[in-house]
């Protein structure tokens, strides 16, 4: 039923067939996301903005469940994934994916609770809702809980609930009382429904969620059209670096807010993203490391096994970025 699904929603954006036909012009490309957030900024300002259209390709972003994206990406089904948390987590399994671009180095999620919830004791026996078991979120969500003390799997009921703005509205009606949200859905959840903001993972550790992931194969395969993704992309992240004023428009009518909100989302997340599309050395041992110990794998895989940000550094030198 997932892969029907996943299947639906593409042919629904695609309208027409041929992933890789490469006598149509633009091209048709698929890139998946998991959830509604800032997290995707660099996708949707490329959108927006034209930059998939500079490079000859007409983008279909496509909101997916990242375990389902996985699959749809290794059946060939997509080109290539926005969300790639739960996609490193893979690839030690044997997923044949490797990461080209990271664009969010630090985890944009607040821990959140309903209002009659003031403290972390208040918590247990409670339900949590997540998007993805095991994505970033989750991970997210788990690791400021043992922070405080806290036992993730015993003294909360954790769910799947949705993408951000669902789990939103799930902790308004009161079906979960516990949430992982992130910008502009926190400040949502702050300003109008009086939720309780008990903390912030973005400056306690690293958390590689977003950025592009392609089929392995695919780097011979298709390196000129993963490359013009990959641009594309860059240029998407370029603009969210240079124009707080632009950025904050392209998010305010993707996730449907008020231009104040955006400007705030933009504001406390803007630190968490990459400038250049790759993350530190330091980051991602730190983050590989933390992955071993959720996975219990009895060591952190290695970087390489992962990420090749080769091409990425090829477009940095085109488009002059360091």
């Amino acid at each position: 039923m997932v892969k029907f699904a996943v299947r639906l929603l593409i042919f629904n954006a695609l309208l027409s067939p041929g992933l890789t036909d490469a006598q149509t012009a633009p091209q048709k490309v698929v890139v998946t996301y998991s959830s509604r957030s800032i997290a995707s900024i660099d996708l949707f300002i490329a959108q927006e903005r034209g930059f998939f259209r500079e490079e000859g390709l007409d983008p279909q972003l496509v909101q997916v469940r990242a375990t389902a994206a996985i699959a749809a990406l290794v059946s060939g089904e997509v080109h290539a994934l926005g969300s790639i948390g739960s996609a490193i987590r893979a690839i030690p399994r044997g997923a044949p994916i490797k990461v080209l671009a990271v664009s969010l180095r630090r985890p944009v999620f607040w821990l959140v609770s309903r209002p009659e919830l003031k403290t972390y004791a208040d918590l247990k026996g409670k339900v949590l809702g997540t998007t993805t078991l095991g994505g970033s979120q989750h991970t997210a969500g788990v690791r400021l809980l043992r922070k405080a003390g806290l036992n993730p799997d015993k003294d909360l009921t954790v769910v799947l609930g949705g993408d951000v703005p669902t789990q939103l509205q799930a902790l308004v009606n009161g079906s979960i009382q516990v949430g992982i949200l992130s910008p502009p859905t926190v400040i949502v959840a702050r300003d109008k429904y009086k939720m309780n903001i008990l903390a912030s993972a973005i400056d306690e550790f690293a958390s590689i969620q977003n950025g592009l992931g392609v089929l392995e194969k695919n780097l011979k395969d298709q390196r000129d059209l993963i490359k013009r993704i990959l641009r594309a992309r860059a240029k998407g992240n370029r603009y969210f670096h240079q124009n707080e004023r632009g950025t904050s428009e392209v998010l305010a009518k993707y996730l449907n807010v008020d231009l104040p909100t955006a400007l705030e989302t933009y504001r406390i997340s803007r630190s968490a993203f990459t400038t250049n599309g790759i993350a530190s050395d330091e980051e991602l041992t730190e983050y590989l490391k933390a992955d071993a110990q959720i996975l219990g794998l009895a060591a952190p895989i290695a970087a390489s096994k992962v990420f090749d940000f080769s091409l990425q550094r090829e477009v940095n030198q085109e488009m002059g970025a360091k």
